[in-house]
C-alpha cells in the first residue's frame, strides 16, 4: 500500500505556520539586539500582547491562519490565558476572570515547571 505523503499533509498549513513562527522569533531577535530591554522583559511583553490580542479578538485569527505557528511561542501562552479567562467569566462571573487563565494553561504551567525540575535532577549549575 502506497502512501501519498502530498494528501496526508497540508503543505500550505505547514508554510504557514513556519512563517508566522518565525515571524514572532525574528520579532524577539530584533528586540534583543536593537533595545536594551532584558530577555525577561522581552517575554514579558510578548506574554502581555497574546494576552491583549487575545482578549481583543484579534489573535484569534492569526491562530487560525498560522496554527501551532502562533500558538507556541510565548504570544500564544498569554492568548491562551485571555482566552482562558473569557470562557470562564461567561461560566462563572467575576471569579471566571481570576481563575480561567490558569485553568486554561495548566498543561503548560505543569510542563514547565516539571521540565524544570527535572533539569535541576540532570545539571548541576
Amino acid at each position: 500500500m502506497d502512501i501519498n505523503w502530498a494528501n496526508v499533509f497540508d503543505w500550505m498549513i505547514l508554510l504557514r505556520c513556519f512563517v508566522t513562527g518565525g515571524i514572532i522569533c525574528i520579532i524577539g531577535q530584533i528586540l534583543i539586539d536593537k533595545t536594551k530591554l532584558t530577555p525577561a522583559r522581552i517575554l514579558v511583553i510578548f506574554v502581555t500582547t497574546g494576552v491583549i490580542l487575545g482578549g481583543l479578538g484579534i489573535y484569534k485569527y492569526l491562530v487560525d491562519f498560522a496554527g501551532a505557528g502562533a500558538t507556541v511561542p510565548l504570544t500564544g501562552f498569554g492568548y491562551n490565558l485571555a482566552k482562558g479567562a473569557i470562557e470562564a467569566v461567561k461560566e462563572s462571573g467575576l471569579v471566571g476572570a481570576f481563575t480561567g487563565g490558569v485553568k486554561a494553561a495548566a498543561g503548560g504551567i505543569a510542563a514547565a515547571v516539571f521540565f524544570r525540575i527535572l533539569s535541576f535532577i540532570n545539571f548541576k549549575t
